[in-house]
């Protein structure tokens, strides 16, 4: 290795550690172990820092999202726009340097991590989606879809089960262009990860089919060199690559619990810039030699660059159509075509509302050829397959669905994965209540705002005999909760068709929580669902109390309306599919549904009452669930609980009296 690039690793380091100060606050031991590793991988990245979004660069995902003063530090001096003085406000309010690797945030930040093992996880999405787009684009002498994703994760990530999932699914798929650096520093917060992690990760990652290497020293930059070199030629399986490191290398806390995640001090700073014989005094220096070292390694990034793009010009001139059905699928915009199909709109019989939304998603996949998802081993229960298109594989990239097996987390990280890696549409399903699983990749979701679409089906005690461990309460809740997410739990097949087109309208992450059971259609639902609530039934004039549902449980108001239209009481059926697009409307809207002068409201979902008091006020009623279920036939349980329109019309009658 050059002189000048010990000098640029040198430079990480000590960008880091000051800034960790500077901020009393962050990692400091990874960034200052992995310098040497993340210098050697970026410097051979296929990445241009000029275009940060150039769509044929290589994806690198820190997994170990607390050692985000690494990915800073780099991000500065390969040129990705963040100056000095971001490093200098490292963690500090508007920043763009903030304390875990933040998506649109900031530049060259590929993902947003920080929940340890998620990262890593997405990149196995960023990868699948990579083989995806090259089977369809790709042709003979023009590899318009051709990167690697690399990952550097730490002992955490490797702790984390979501990684396991994940690296289970990456070798089932073999994903070769997968590439893992795993700093094993074997510290923890704690102190020593033999405490509680004694396994042989090595082994662990062969059994699922994963190529292996270690690099015995972190600090070897040519074996570490070699070792990504060897990975690359790897085809078949994704590679693991275990650098064995010292925390805060360099530094009196080397070794130490206590280099993990607090500032190093100054004078154990000082003592660090004297062992790597730094010679500079003024804190946040890079030596101009550094500077100029950087600049040609860009002048080659961008040679690399424009041969991609001259080679974009040549395929979009060869295979024009092809070059225009790419830019489709990277507009996300829905066909006006698929809004007006008919299929959407016209329903007869009862049906479960799984049901009607796989007949959703199979038209939608019609319009839609970069429709890619699928369940977690669930998808004849969640009505997700896509009819007569194939399933991704590896003898099958080209496809449409995707096998996920058990794996709820992976398979939303995954599918994070997928829509940042641009150009597919993705969604995946499971069980209502297993969002449990989801959950922590979806909060990721949301804070990205990422399009992912999840259809989560048997959402409520309606599953019946599966009993309470399957029978969602507090979920709906829960996920309302959650910012810049769209819960839609439809009442009948054209609500289904205008949940689904809201959601993919939106630009945000969207739950669709769809029965089990049938459920009736109804002839004033339709477009106008997408509005979040509407009248479903009005009565003449001023109504004495307005009954409002989601999903199954307006049927029970619909009956409900009619027993008290026969008792002289005139009420009003609101039908609330999704909350948050409601909350959107604007007032004249909002008060013409839920006008302010009818204060008696009942409210009636089969979960947690706690979503529905913004709406009923304190003279209303809720008829919900707010206790877990129990085993026996859904029509038992509904009866039991309470969910029967004779017990909608008590709950009124009381609440008017």
């Amino acid at each position: 290795m050059q002189p000048v690039e010990n000098k640029a690793i040198t430079t990480i380091r000590i960008l880091a550690a000051e800034a960790i100060q500077k901020a009393n606050s962050g990692h400091p031991g990874l960034p200052i172990g992995s310098a040497p590793a993340a210098y050697t991988l970026w410097k051979q990245m296929r990445h241009d820092p000029a275009d940060p979004n150039w769509q044929g660069r290589d994806r690198f995902v820190l997994s170990a999202g607390h050692a985000s003063m690494l990915e800073y530090a780099l991000l500065h001096l390969f040129g990705y726009g963040l100056t000095i003085e971001d490093i200098k406000s490292f963690r500090q309010w508007g920043s763009k340097t903030p304390g875990h690797p933040e998506y649109h945030h900031v530049p060259g930040v590929e993902t947003t991590t920080g929940p340890l093992g998620q990262g890593f996880a997405t990149a196995v999405g960023m990868a699948t989606a990579e083989t995806r787009l090259a089977a369809h684009f790709n042709r003979e002498g023009f590899p318009v879809v051709d990167n690697y994703t690399y990952v550097l994760m730490g002992d955490g990530c490797m702790m984390e089960g979501v990684t396991s999932e994940a690296a289970s699914l990456a070798g089932s798929m073999k994903l070769g262009k997968l590439i893992a650096l795993y700093d094993s520093n074997n510290i923890t917060i704690e102190g020593s990860t033999s405490i509680t992690f004694t396994e042989n990760v090595a082994m662990r990652f062969q059994a699922f089919d994963w190529h292996v290497q270690e690099v015995a020293d972190g600090e070897d930059t040519a074996a570490i060199a070699t070792a990504i070199a060897n990975a690359k030629a790897v085809s078949d399986k994704p590679s693991l690559i275990i650098l064995h490191t010292e925390i805060g290398h360099g530094t009196p806390k080397a070794g130490t619990a206590s280099a993990h995640g607090e500032p190093l001090g100054e004078d154990n700073i000082k003592a660090m810039k004297a062992f790597y014989h730094w010679e500079y005094e003024e804190a946040f220096t890079v030596p101009e030699e550094v500077k100029t070292h950087f600049t040609t390694l860009r002048e080659g990034y961008a040679q690399d660059h424009a041969a991609y793009c001259k080679m974009w010009q040549d395929y979009c001139a060869k295979y024009p159509a092809l070059a225009d059905e790419w830019k489709e699928w990277h507009s996300n915009a829905l066909p006006a075509a698929f809004v007006e199909d008919q299929r959407l709109w016209n329903w007869e019989k009862p049906m479960a509302t799984r049901a009607t939304s796989g007949t959703v998603l199979n038209v939608l996949a019609e319009y839609v050829p970069n429709l890619f998802g699928g369940s977690a081993d669930l998808a004849p229960s969640n009505k997700t397959e896509l009819k007569g298109k194939p399933f991704y594989a590896p003898d099958c990239r080209d496809a449409a669905n995707i096998h996920f097996g058990v794996r709820e987390l992976a398979m939303t990280c995954a599918c994070n994965g997928i829509v940042i890696y641009g150009g597919l549409r993705a969604f995946c399903a499971t069980f209502f209540v297993f969002s449990d699983y989801v959950k922590p990749a979806l909060r990721l979701s949301a804070i990205m705002r990422l399009p992912l679409l999840f259809v989560l089906t048997h959402d409520s005690i309606g599953v019946g005999e599966d009993g309470p461990t399957h029978q969602p309460i507090e979920q709906l809740a829960a996920l309302r909760a959650t910012p810049n997410t769209l819960v839609f739990r439809p009442a009948d097949g054209k609500e289904t068709a205008a949940c689904y087109i809201a959601a993919l309208q939106s630009g945000l992450p969207s739950v669709l929580a769809l029965t089990r059971q049938n459920l009736p259609q109804y002839e004033g639902s339709g477009k106008i669902a997408m509005k979040g609530g509407y009248i479903l039934q009005d009565c003449e004039g001023k109504p004495d109390v307005i009954l409002i549902a989601s999903g199954s449980e307006v049927e029970h108001c619909v009956k409900a309306a009619a027993i008290l239209a026969d008792k002289g009481k005139k009420a009003r059926v609101v039908s609330m599919p999704c909350m948050e697009l409601f909350d959107a409307q604007d007032e004249a809207y909002k008060n013409a549904v839920l006008p302010l002068d009818v204060r008696a409201r009942v409210a009636v979902e089969a979960g947690a009452s706690i979503s529905w008091y913004k709406y009923i006020g304190l003279d209303g009623a809720c008829v919900c669930r707010d206790d877990f279920g129990a085993s026996g036939p859904y029509s038992i349980l509904f009866k039991e609980y309470g969910f029967t329109p004779e017990n909608v019309v008590a709950t009124a009658e009381r609440i008017m009296a």
